[in-house]
This record gives C-alpha cells, structure tokens and sequence, in this order.
C-alpha cells in the first residue's frame, strides 16, 4: 500500500480534539513524543475512534450514504443534489461514486495504519502500561483494525460465496509505507478472526462492560452504570470496541465465510449475555422528542459518537426532495405496510409522510434529534443486538429450524409485530424473509448491501427494476493509485 500519514488526535475526551500529530514512519522522535505516558497510549486509541466518526467513512458515508443508495433504500430526484443517482444506478465510472468509494478506501486504511502504530509501539513500551491498561488498547486495537479490514474486504473484493479463492485487499498490520500484497479472501478472513480472536483474549477479563454493576441504560438514569468509572478511558463502552462488539463482529465475520457454528457460538454469547435490553415500545413511541429512542440505543453493542453530526443528518434526511427519502409506494412496500408492517414500529418512528405537489414520500426520521435535549447521545449504529438474532437465526436454521424461527420471531415481537413465522419452505425461503426484516432494521445504516452481496440475490429498484446479483455490482474497483502501486 502507498504511504499514508498518521493523524492521530489528541483528546481529552471522544467529544472534543485538541490538535492532530502527522506521524511519517520514519521519524522516530515523533512516536517517541506520542508515546512517552500511558495517556499517549490512550489518546492515540481515541485518535482512532475520531478517524473513524469522520464523513468519509463511518461519520457519513459508510452509514447514511452510498452503501444504503446502492441497496435501493432512497429515491433519487432528478434534481440529485447530493450526486447519488448515478450510483443508485450502479454507474461505477461516475465522479461522484468514485470520488466516495476512493475516500472510504483511503480514510479506513488511514485509520488502520493508526492502529498499526499503537500495535507496534505498545509492546516496545508495555512497561509504561498497567496490565488492564495494555489489555484494553491492545484489544481495542486489534479488533479496530479487524472491523476495518472486514468492511474493506465486504467492498473491495469478491464475496467469500463468489470468490473464496479470488484476490481480496490488502491487510495491513505494519505501520509501513512498502506495499502490502492482496490477500485472497479466504485469507482475509482468516487475519480478520486472529486479530479478533486475540482482543476477545484481551478484552474478557478486563474490559469493564462485562462487570455486573456495569448496566447499560439511558445516561440520565438512575441506574445507568455506563459514566460511573472515574477514568473516562473506561467510561462508555459501547462508543468503544469492547468485549461484546467483538463476539458480534466475530459473529458477522464467521457468517461471511459461511462457518456458521461459530458464527452462532458469538452471537449466542452475546445474546445469553443479556447485557443489552431491548428498548420498550414507550420509549420507542413516546411523544416527547426529548425522551424518545429513534435508534434503539441500548440494543447497540457498539456506535459511532457523532455528536457534531446532527445539522449534517437533518439536511440529508430532512430537506424535501434535495435530500435522500423514499417514495411513498416504495416505503409501503419496503415495510410490508399491507401486511405486518401496519404494526411495525419502524415504519411509525422511522419514517412520515410528507405530501406535496410531486407526491407522497417517506422521509427519513430515524436520526432526527430534539434542539434543546435527548435520551442519548447521536450515535452511529455499528453492532445491533437484533443483528445477533438475525446471524443466530440464519446459523441455525440447518441444524435447528425452530430455534432459527424463535430468533426471527423474537426481534419482530420487540418491533410491535405479533404476527409469527412458523415455518418456511427452504433455508432459500428463510433467508428471503431475514433480508426483508433486516433491511427494515438496517435501513440507514449502510448495513443491508452486504447483505444481498454475501447471500448473492439480486436487488431490487424502487422502479422494478431488478438488477441481477453478480459482481459487476457487488465489487468495486479498487482506487486507481492502489492499482498503480501494483496490487493488481
């Protein structure tokens, strides 16, 4: 891979960047600045949750934009003034699409070039590190670089039911800038669950997530044991890589290289941990903007902190037809309106009806925030528990189709669906209905186009229009200066 410079930005909290480091792997006095104190240590790891929360990857793109236009989720005006519509038509020589897909590949491996620097320094300098100190940077570290790496792999390669054996990404694990070879994707995934494997080791006796009075709540409520630590390294948990958001990212790695026993022993784990409530239908529903839960927050096993974002979310949801919505006859049906959505929850909280003179839309509500005070604080969805339920259902539905139904059923139930699946003709059958129901859930969260890559069924338009499953569509090309530099 080409040179990429480090920007590590110093916090004294996620909230807030002080000043930002240009690292060359060269310079040597530079790392030994950064690195000299444990809070070093702690405020290069947050450096690498800023990164991440920036709009070219996981701030914007990799959850509100792209991803979710190629799976059909928006309709595009012809006005198209956020430049979507050539991508909506997977038009991959567009500027637009190639000016994102280029920036999304360069700012991940920016962030995991990032960690590989943590990683490197960490054991030249353990002695500056308490034991749960060393363990918790490392694992977060490691399991950083493994999600990363994932995503990247989910976009820029064949997937592992296409292509097992076909040249994936590079994986990079050496803070470096001599080019790194393509991995197969069978390898990729292989590097992906050692790196994860290794932070589970780190994180299970030590991240705080998994002590008993740590309970995950509301941040005013009374019981809420998330901003109890003194420290506020170990505050907050689930705007961090903890135990937990390992096993699920685990869980969705094993599934996308079809071992589904161990992609069901993860999300298991985290569902037997009952760490995570479901959100009760008042809170849900309530109409005071002030307490309500439009994402789910405490189902989230790990998001993205994106305070900032809030004026950026409302333009892109909430600005008529210059902003991405869904047609009203493509939001019914994405909802199932005419049969159980008349009692989902998502299709009340998530999306309303707005009419004028071009027709009926849905417009996007799912982050819409109240001026003056929240339940929570804006949040990116990275890892659901309902996502669990989901890999749960579809790892064991060869094996135990009942217990497949029972988590299907079990996350329809806590969306204000009463009506039961009780039995489908085929794991094909099955699957179908797990996309429908997953693409509800995820819908804004740049999730749900994976989803039709790794199962390999085609997506359908909102003009329907089906575009075949193939890999013209679910790979993309890799940025021009990657192939230059001879990963191709």
């Amino acid at each position: 891979m080409k040179k990429i410079l480090l920007a590590v930005c110093m916090l004294a909290s996620l909230a807030s960047c002080k000043k930002f480091l240009d690292v060359n792997p060269e310079s040597d006095i530079s790392k030994d600045e950064l690195f000299r104190t444990a809070e070093g240590f702690e405020e290069a790891l947050n450096g690498v949750y800023s990164r991440a929360t920036q709009g070219d990857i996981y701030g914007n793109e990799l959850t509100f934009g792209f991803l979710d236009v190629l799976a059909q989720n928006y309709s595009i005006s012809f006005t198209d003034n956020l430049g979507y519509r050539q991508t909506s038509l997977f038009n991959y020589k567009d500027a637009w699409f190639i000016s994102r897909k280029d920036a999304a590949w360069k700012g991940l491996y920016h962030a995991i070039s990032s960690c590989n620097l943590i990683l490197e320094n960490i054991e030249e300098r353990k002695a500056l590190l308490t034991s749960t100190q060393y363990a918790l940077i490392k694992g977060e570290a490691l399991a950083l670089r493994a999600y990363m790496h994932l995503d990247l792999l989910r976009m820029f390669a064949p997937s592992f039911a296409n292509g097992a054996n076909e040249k994936g990404i590079p994986y990079v694990t050496l803070f470096t800038n001599k080019v790194t070879p393509q991995y197969t994707v069978t390898e990729v995934l292989g590097k992906v669950v050692d790196d994860l494997l290794a932070a589970k080791e780190l994180l299970r006796n030590t991240d705080p997530i998994r002590t008993a009075d740590y309970l995950v709540a509301y941040p005013a409520d009374a019981n809420a044991g998330e901003e109890k630590a003194q420290d506020l390294f170990v505050q907050n948990r689930r705007h961090r890589m903890n135990y937990y958001a390992v096993c699920g990212t685990l869980a969705r790695a094993y599934l996308y290289g079809a071992k589904n026993n161990e992609a069901l022993q993860q999300a298991q784990e985290v569902i037997a941990a009952q760490k995570f409530p479901w959100t009760s239908a008042v809170d849900f529903i309530t109409p005071d903007a002030t307490k309500k839960d439009r994402i789910l927050y405490k189902e989230l096993l790990f998001a993205w902190y994106i305070p900032e974002m809030r004026q950026p979310l409302l333009n892109r949801f909430g600005s008529a037809t210059a902003s991405l919505y869904i047609e009203e006859n493509a939001g019914r049906a994405l909802f199932e309106v005419a049969g159980v959505g008349a009692e989902d929850l998502r299709f009340k909280e998530w999306v309303r009806l707005a009419l004028d003179v071009t027709g009926g839309r849905y417009e996007v509500q799912k982050y819409l925030r109240d001026n003056d005070a929240n339940r929570h604080p804006l949040a990116a969805p990275a890892l659901r528990l309902s996502e669990m339920y989901y890999i749960a259902a579809e790892a064991a539905f060869d094996t135990n189709p009942q217990l497949a139904l029972k988590y299907y059923n079990d996350v329809r139930f806590n969306r204000g669906i009463g009506t039961q699946l009780t039995n489908v003709a085929s794991k094909d059958a099955f699957q179908l209905e797990l996309l429908k129901e997953a693409r509800k859930e995820f819908y804004g969260e740049g999730q749900i186009f994976y989803m039709y890559k790794r199962l390999n069924r085609s997506i359908s338009g909102q003009s329907g229009v089906t575009y075949p499953a193939s890999n013209s569509i679910f790979v993309f090309p890799l940025p021009n200066d990657e192939i230059e530099f001879g990963n191709r």
